[in-house]
């Protein structure tokens, strides 16, 4: 299971593993799957980011770009812009970096130009849904800068997810597996220290709706790979489709929407902690901190 692990960012060590850590999502977009266009306006954006760390959140993760199934991100002509993408994200974060500086900010960001700015505003940690993949120059800015990172693993790029084959169990967690384990290599490679990196497993990014599910089961596996690791669950479109069963109907949902996926995060949530995760990635904060402290409550016993 987890060990007591530090996670070096760019000027702190956070402690992983004790309790679960909670990472609150602050969208500043206007078509990300959950809450797209809700925190657009960079005070609606700061005011929210403040409320989910009075709500306990221990750092916030900052996206200003979607990855949503179907959406056009990493490729040589992305639906945003670096440009558009810093015009989005800098104000919010030197908002909430003005109001509360000593926060924890993540960015949500797979290009160089980016993490650049973000990191010469303030903000510690990297979040790459790539895991290096996408630009290739990021990887050296996050050394320049002595950022902490998150590498995720990510089948194919958003356009192709829905039309991914299906994977046999060991064959998706082989995949799995074998990606990050290039990510971290390619990180060390470019000479970022392992204290610095969390991996990711990715759900959702490029599995199959019931892979998802063979990928939590066994998550735990992932931790060979000498990190730890970061989960994120909260209302993605496999735990929609789970709850349609319920809803019947003629003819059935094929999915039920994203805010009535909230009970269905948190069980999730709890199940990653369960099997091995050190932080949570989620929207609602408070009532996933509840969850986390029965999670490690259970972990304590075991």
């Amino acid at each position: 299971m987890r060990s007591a692990t530090p996670w070096r960012l760019r000027t702190r060590t956070l402690e992983l593993g004790a309790r679960t850590l909670v990472m609150g999502v602050v969208n500043i977009t206007p078509d990300s799957f959950s809450d797209g266009g809700a925190f657009l306006v960079p005070d609606a954006a700061v005011a929210h980011a403040l409320q989910l760390l009075d709500e306990g959140a221990d750092l916030l993760d900052l996206g200003a770009e979607s990855t949503r199934p179907g959406s056009r991100a990493g490729g040589d002509a992305p639906a945003v812009s670096a440009a558009e993408e810093q015009a989005r994200l800098l104000p919010v974060l030197e908002g909430i970096l003005r109001a509360r500086p000593d926060a924890i900010v993540s960015v949500d960001t797979y290009k160089a130009s980016t993490a650049r700015a973000a990191l010469a505003v303030g903000a510690e940690i990297i979040n790459d849904v790539s895991g290096f993949t996408w630009d290739p120059a990021l990887a050296s800015v996050c050394v320049e800068f002595g950022a902490g990172v998150v590498l995720t693993h990510t089948r194919g790029r958003p356009e192709e997810w829905r039309t991914q084959p299906q994977l046999a169990p060991d064959a998706l967690l082989k995949t799995v597996h074998d990606g990050l384990a290039a990510s971290l290599a390619t990180a060390r490679s470019t000479g970022i220290q392992p204290h610095a990196i969390v991996l990711d497993p990715g759900y959702g990014f490029g599995k199959r709706l019931d892979e998802n599910y063979t990928l939590l089961v066994r998550q735990r596996e992932l931790l060979t790979l000498g990190r730890p690791l970061l989960a994120g669950l909260s209302r993605k479109s496999f735990l929609g489709h789970t709850l349609a069963a319920l809803r019947g109907g003629h003819p059935a949902p094929q999915s039920v929407p994203v805010d009535a996926r909230e009970n269905a995060s948190l069980a999730a949530l709890t199940a990653a902690i369960l099997h091995g995760a050190s932080i949570i990635r989620v929207h609602a904060v408070r009532p996933a901190i509840e969850a986390a402290c029965i999670a490690d409550a259970i972990l304590a016993a075991s």
